[in-house]
């Protein structure tokens, strides 16, 4: 998790890791979206590759990089203990404290509701 870290450290990775979030481009179409020269993205595209953030494949005379986003699930999980469920996770969480508390005031309600023996 360590490396993946360090490679989306820097903005210009992220900002490549968003780019290909919408598919595969060429190292010119990456390049041509900054204002740094095309070694600069080829190191920073290195980097990413290396991290396994990104994988590029050989199609004819292009190099395609895409995004692998599973190297990035441990890093989302470690991050997701420190932010408070939102959305159908904490709807759900509250169903079901609902559901849990509506069984126990039935089962109190019908053992109230039973009739007790005469044992006298």
């Amino acid at each position: 998790m360590d490396d993946v870290v360090g490679a989306i450290a820097d903005p210009v990775r992220r900002e490549i890791l968003v780019m290909l979030h919408g598919g595969r481009l060429t190292a010119g179409q990456i390049a041509g979206r900054f204002e740094i020269s095309r070694p600069a993205v080829s190191r920073h595209l290195r980097v990413l590759r290396q991290s396994g953030l990104v994988r590029d494949e050989l199609v004819g005379r292009e190099r395609l990089y895409e995004i692998d986003p599973e190297r990035l699930a441990p890093l989302a999980g470690w991050l997701a203990q420190f932010v408070r469920p939102r959305g159908w996770e904490h709807r759900f969480d509250a169903l079901e404290t609902e559901v849990h508390r509506t069984r126990r005031r039935r089962r109190a309600d019908s053992a109230a509701d039973e009739p007790k023996e005469d044992t006298a």
